[in-house]
């Protein structure tokens, strides 16, 4: 390893603000159902499957305030809210793509490493 690989490496803090933008179990899922159009708050409830009302909320509210999503009201009656992806969160869509295939081709040798480790740990 370089130098220079050694010293971009040791600065975690630009490792961690990045993947803290990603990090939780639905922001992910949030942008992937963003990605081909823009979703009002309900049909993003149905589609992920679980969520509750107050942590989507959460969520959005976090990636709206880090610049990933845009939040867009119609004055309209009754009222519209759409959410969709600025071109920062659409920059991200190919890392995200990246890390989906890593997790494919390893997440079998990832559960079977818990498993053994689960077994010698109780």
């Amino acid at each position: 390893m370089t130098a220079a690989n050694r010293r971009r490496i040791s600065e975690p803090c630009r490792i961690g603000q990045t993947l803290d933008l990603l990090g939780g179990r639905w922001k992910g899922s949030i942008i992937w159902w963003l990605e081909a159009d823009s979703r009002r708050f309900g049909e993003l409830k149905r589609l992920l499957d679980g969520i509750t009302p107050k942590v989507l909320t959460g969520q959005l509210r976090q990636l709206e305030r880090d610049g990933l999503v845009k939040r867009q009201q119609y004055n309209e009656i009754p009222p519209r809210v759409e959410y969709s992806l600025t071109p920062l969160c659409r920059s991200l869509v190919p890392l995200l793509g990246t890390i989906t295939a890593w997790g494919d081709a390893h997440m079998a040798g990832i559960l079977r490493a818990r498993t053994r480790y689960d077994s010698r740990n109780g």
